[in-house]
């Protein structure tokens, strides 16, 4: 049951895990975008900016939402572009794998901030697969991925 002794956790876990875990998402498609010699812009959050390093910049309300858009992919294909979509989801994957591997190997405790971490990494890896347009017309990672193969390219490609 959620009582006023779990503010302070609420807060940690949404405005501090939540983030990190958009982060790494962000990270797996930038990784793959720059492994396949491409190159991507990331926001992080929505509203106004609040500051930018390099490509990637921060909006004021920061733990919700991210977005990337990638280009120029030296090698292009139904397969890179597809790793580029799915980086994110398979960074997500790893990192839950990671921490796991830690807990188990007893080199940190399993914690509230632990299973809210594989909890909203779980949440990304999901939502970004399940195939569907958003309304505001751009695919989700599985959608872009589904196009990919059927079509060549999604129909709206908001990584490229």
């Amino acid at each position: 049951m959620f009582g006023w002794g779990d503010i302070d956790k609420f807060v940690i876990s949404f405005f501090i895990i939540l983030p990190i875990v958009t982060l790494i998402h962000q990270f797996g498609h930038f990784f793959f975008a720059k492994l396949f010699g491409g190159s991507l812009d990331m926001e992080i959050g929505t509203g106004k900016k609040l500051f930018k390093v390099g490509r990637l910049q921060f909006n004021r309300v920061y733990f919700y939402d991210a977005w990337c858009q990638f280009t120029d992919l030296k090698v292009s294909n139904r397969l890179t572009r597809s790793l580029v979509y799915a980086g994110g989801s398979l960074f997500n994957l790893a990192s839950i794998l990671i921490v796991n591997g830690f807990i188990l190997a007893r080199e940190i405790e399993p914690t509230i901030y632990t299973y809210q971490f594989a909890y909203f990494s779980f949440y990304y890896i999901f939502f970004s697969l399940y195939p569907i347009y958003y309304s505001n017309g751009h695919p989700s990672d599985g959608r872009a991925i589904y196009d990919t193969w059927r079509k060549g390219r999604p129909e709206s490609d908001p990584l490229n």
